[in-house]
Order: C-alpha cells, then structure tokens, then sequence
C-alpha cells in the first residue's frame, strides 16, 4: 500500500477550516511584526508558501524572495496573487537542492507537518542557512488556552493531540515551546529567541466570527499580543528565532 501523501488534499477544508480569517487577518501581521527586529539583511526562503498570503506581506521587505511549496495548485494560485516577483520551487523539502544560502529563511506553521521534522531543520541549518543568517520558526501551540478548553470540554483527550481532522490536514505532532525547541536543538540550530504569538483563548471559527462584529478594538488585538509575550506558553503560535549551529 502507497503511503504518499496528496498535499493538495490537505491543504483542503474539512471539518476543520485550512486556513481560517483569524490566521490570515490576526496571525499574520502579527507574526510578521515578530520577525521584523530580528531580520538581516538579504534574501529570503519562505518554505512552505502555500498561496502566498504571508508571502505579500514579506515582499516590501525583501527583494529577492524563494517560496517553496508541495502543493501545485498552492503554488498556482500563489504566482497568480504575486505575479513573477517571487522565485518558486514546487517540490518536496526531502527532495529539493537549492543553489544558493539564504539570510533569512521563514517556517511558519509547517513543521508540524513534517514527517521527520529534525531531519529538515538540519537541513536548513547545514544547507540552506548562511553563516550570519537567521530561521524563524512559528508552530501551532499544544498549549494556547482555547485547546486547553477544548480538552476540559471533552473535545481533545489532551493539550497535545493531533485531532483527526488535523491529521487530514497532514499534520503529525502538536508542538509545545520544550518539545519544539528540543527538535530544534537536535538538528543543530542555536536558539537566540523564544517567544508566543497573540495569547488566545477562544478557537478560530469563534473569532472569525467576532471579527466580523465591532466587540474587537485594534486595542484589544494589540493587547492579546503584548500579553503573549508575557505568557508565550499560552499564545496561540510558539515562536522560536534561531541561527546556524555549529
């Protein structure tokens, strides 16, 4: 029996929406605010693009930009958001030799769908990280309070568990900040900074749905952030910056 995976069914909705408004209007610019302080400059890898939302909000910042993308109908839908700008690989990481370093290389959400994550974490510190560059590496929380609801409600058996509907989407563990940064340190990387994106206590389809009222202020997103750099095992994203190990 075949054991390939269909990356563009994962990235498909299922009960459990792929991407959801609360990612895209909330997550992103603010994951994108915690990079900025921490950017060099240079050229950018973004692996795993998908259709190129984060992608357009990297672009004011770098002018040579690599995406690189199983899915080709991600990549398809990508280069028809940001035309031919950006340099696209549409390939698995396994398999991919990229001809040059790169200063700065973004993960953001994908790791937890990697079959053997330290595995391409080493390949990007022994590969595809320049010596002075920097990995930014964003993951999904085990921890965020609305899953740790969720499990107090009976609908997760446990903080880190990979929900059926997850695993449709791919994905094959649930990272918390010491897990997380134990793969990290295992493939190599020197872990310069560790912090929490947007503390968050309600699911995504419940903010969808608020986003669309006028219950939340830019004060109070503004607020949920800088709260989650307070208590960054209660944020919705774990955040690690790190730099090439030796």
């Amino acid at each position: 029996m075949s054991n390939k995976r269909d990356y563009n069914k994962e990235h498909k909705d299922n009960d459990r929406k792929y991407f959801y408004g609360f990612d895209i209007d909330v997550m992103h610019p603010y994951m994108l605010k915690s990079f900025i302080p921490f950017f060099k400059t240079g050229n950018m890898l973004e692996l795993g693009s998908f259709k190129g939302e984060f992608t357009k909000r990297l672009m004011p910042h770098f002018n040579d930009i690599t995406c690189v993308e199983a899915s080709d109908e991600a990549v398809a839908d990508a280069k028809a958001l940001l035309g031919g700008e950006v340099k696209f690989y549409n390939a698995l990481f396994e398999d991919l030799a990229l001809p040059e370093k790169y200063d700065n290389i973004v993960l953001t959400h994908v790791l937890e769908h990697i079959d053997d994550p330290v595995s391409l974490l080493k390949k990007i510190n022994d590969e595809w990280l320049s010596d002075t560059g920097r990995f930014f590496l964003v993951c999904p929380n085990a921890n965020a309070p609305s899953r740790q609801i969720a499990v107090k409600m009976g609908l997760i058996t446990h903080n880190s568990a990979v929900t059926p509907a997850e695993k449709e989407h791919g994905h094959v563990i649930t990272y918390t900040l010491d897990t997380l940064e134990r793969d990290a340190r295992a493939a190599g990387l020197n872990v310069v900074h560790r912090s929490g994106i947007f503390f968050k206590a309600l699911a995504n389809f419940q903010w969808d749905r608020l986003l669309q009222t006028d219950i939340i202020s830019e004060k109070y997103l503004e607020g949920c952030f800088q709260l989650g750099q307070v208590y960054p095992d209660l944020c919705s994203s774990i955040f690690l910056m790190c730099e090439k190990g030796k």
